[in-house]
């Protein structure tokens, strides 16, 4: 399934893991995609807009707040083939569980009728606590999609269980199978 011609908005939620999403963001770009990438404020700590306006060539969204982009989460909600969130906390999944609509990422994904693909990416007893759990269930029952995580090294040292967010080409391989089955 190649990604040519299609529109995906790359949401990036605040974790040491964000780094993988530069590549994920480039590798979708490379594939063809018009690659909309919005930062909540956590991971704009970790990684400036501008990293990422450099790999998509398309301005990055970041706030509810900004001048002429009013309603921009609707659009980015109903315009795009598919929304990924790489990574997806522990706090970003329970806002969504919780249908928060707090800032552009979760608005956008409250607004959203079309697929997600999720890539959670946590430690290790966050992934295996029984909210993350409920909130991961919950979403799936939405229709949301889910790839990884992973198990390996996290960001505080190795582990023998799962918490590692998925390698970008596991989940552009993933969000190909779901825009595949979504396709009309």
């Amino acid at each position: 399934m190649s990604f040519a011609g299609r529109h995906v908005v790359l949401g990036v939620s605040g974790g040491i893991a964000c780094y993988k999403s530069c590549t994920l963001a480039r590798r979708l770009a490379e594939a063809g995609a018009t690659v909309d990438v919005v930062l909540t404020a956590s991971a704009a700590e970790f990684l400036r807009p501008v990293t990422f306006e450099a790999l998509t060539g398309r301005p990055v969204l970041t706030s509810l707040w900004e001048r002429d982009r009013a309603l921009a989460h609707i659009g980015l909600a109903q315009e795009p083939d598919l929304v990924i969130v790489a990574p997806a906390t522990a706090h970003l999944l329970a806002r969504a569980a919780m249908g928060m609509a707090d800032d552009l990422l979760t608005a956008l994904l409250l607004a959203r009728t079309g697929p997600v693909l999720v890539a959670p990416a946590m430690n290790d007893a966050m992934y295996a606590h029984p909210a993350t759990t409920a909130n991961l269930k919950s979403l799936a029952q939405r229709g949301w999609h889910v790839v990884g995580p992973e198990i390996g090294a996290l960001a505080e040292g190795p582990s023998g269980r799962p918490g590692r967010m998925s390698e970008p080409e596991t989940i552009l391989a993933a969000g190909a199978r779901v825009i595949g089955r979504h396709a009309g």
